[in-house]
């Protein structure tokens, strides 16, 4: 039940990445999403809602309306006005967070929830909540300790003092987000977590954007033959996301059937397509180089970071998107390819193992095992049957992630959470 306010106003805190960019890059993925498309579903129910994010381009407007009703993404300084390392961002957070209360101030401004994306923003939601007394509630998104579990180099683990800012905010915030059962359990067991202020609620898919469209019409519009087929990964570029497995196993695929060279590709979407050395980061660079050993180039395609309005198309055309992860806290790009009626094979780590229903809606197989990748793969890639099957299912089961239905639930604890403020 609502609590009698005409008006709920949100501060939803995205302090290193903003809702507005493009998908695939470094520091953009999922969050970038989950922010933009949650922030959108609830202007349109009539609240208010400002997304606070730090100024990386001196050419937007300090507010900007695209995100659509009563929604304003509101860029800030923290640091240079540049792209820019999220783990140096730590340091100018006091910089962030007194443009939000100048901000604020300068509009008389006051907020029901401080809704706060990723540890960094805690941090500033925790320093928010003493001027203003106002409730944090706090999603991670991705935690510390996981991502440092599976880490292979020193260079990909975690600071200490994102482990230590992670275990305060768990500690302090009024409420947790979580994204599935084992992210509760994960805050628990490894933060200490408070298991009564932890509420599971899932990442939710924009069903009017994500839909089937005929393959063969999403081939044709992205210029492929109607008898190719495409084997799909989109995310980041980075060791986490397991890519290398992806390549091995279709080394493995095309070794077994030669035949398929001719009529198949690998598209990775995501990171910056050019092969200029100072625009493409190691991992680009690494990837580049095993695909040439593992005798692949010619099948594997890096088209970079895509418009998120256009993926739904290559979520169609494609046989199968494949998420080779070494850890995601949801995985929202398998739930965009289920919606689409594309079956998704999908690590069995972290919340992948809740969103692909493994035999219904894809395959989940072991992390880092290139083998069992490719006997999935070269499964689908065999049988048109079983991939409409699953794609269908997969289209039901998507329906239950609408914005419309995730939302009530964050409302609901948004209910439980506000306390009631004067509205400027």
């Amino acid at each position: 039940m609502r609590k009698d306010w005409a008006l709920y106003r949100i501060a939803m805190i995205s302090t290193h990445t903003c809702p507005l960019a493009t998908l695939g890059g470094k520091e953009t993925g999922g969050m970038n999403v989950y922010v933009r498309d949650l922030s959108r579903e609830l202007g349109r129910r009539g609240f208010l809602v400002d997304v606070f994010t730090r100024q990386q381009n001196p050419d937007l407007p300090q507010v900007s309306y695209r995100l659509g009703t009563n929604c304003r993404v509101i860029h800030l300084p923290a640091g240079p006005v540049k792209p820019y390392d999220k783990n140096l961002v730590f340091n100018h957070l006091p910089e962030f967070i007194e443009g939000i209360l100048a901000f604020a101030q300068r509009e008389q401004l006051s907020y029901h929830v401080l809704h706060s994306h990723y540890w960094l923003s805690g941090q500033v939601a925790l320093a928010l909540r003493e001027r203003w007394g106002t409730p944090v509630m706090q999603m991670f998104h991705t935690l510390g300790h996981l991502k440092n579990m599976v880490a292979q180099r020193a260079d990909e683990k975690e600071s200490a003092t994102r482990i230590r800012v992670e275990t305060e905010i768990m500690a302090q915030a009024d409420w947790l987000v979580a994204a599935s059962p084992l992210e509760k359990d994960q805050m628990m067991q490894l933060y200490g977590a408070d298991p009564a202020k932890i509420e599971v609620i899932p990442c939710g898919v924009d069903l009017n954007l994500f839909k089937p469209i005929p393959p063969d019409e999403a081939r044709a519009r992205l210029g492929m033959p109607a008898d190719h087929q495409m084997v799909l990964f989109v995310g980041r570029i980075e060791p986490l996301k397991g890519i290398d497995t992806l390549l091995r196993a279709m080394a493995l695929v095309t070794r077994d059937y030669p035949n398929w060279q001719e009529r198949l590709c690998i598209c990775i979407i995501g990171g910056d397509p050019s092969d200029s050395s100072e625009h493409v980061n190691e991992e680009m660079e690494r990837l580049k180089r095993l695909r040439a050993e593992l005798g692949i180039a010619d099948l594997v395609v890096f088209m970079g970071a895509q418009d998120q309005d256009t993926l739904n198309v290559h979520y169609s055309a494609a046989s199968m998107v494949v998420m080779p992860s070494h850890y995601e806290s949801f995985g929202m790009v398998a739930l965009e390819a289920m919606a689409c009626g594309t079956p998704v094979i999908a690590s069995k780590v972290g919340g992948l193992a809740f969103t692909v229903q493994d035999g219904v809606t894809g395959f989940l197989v072991p992390e880092r095992d290139p083998e069992a990748l490719a006997a999935k793969i070269s499964l689908l890639l065999h049988d048109a049957d079983l991939r409409q099957r699953l794609g269908d299912q997969a289209v039901q089961w998507a329906q239950r992630y609408s914005w419309p239905i995730v939302a009530d639930q964050i409302v609901a604890l948004y209910d439980r959470v506000a306390t009631p403020v004067t509205l400027g």
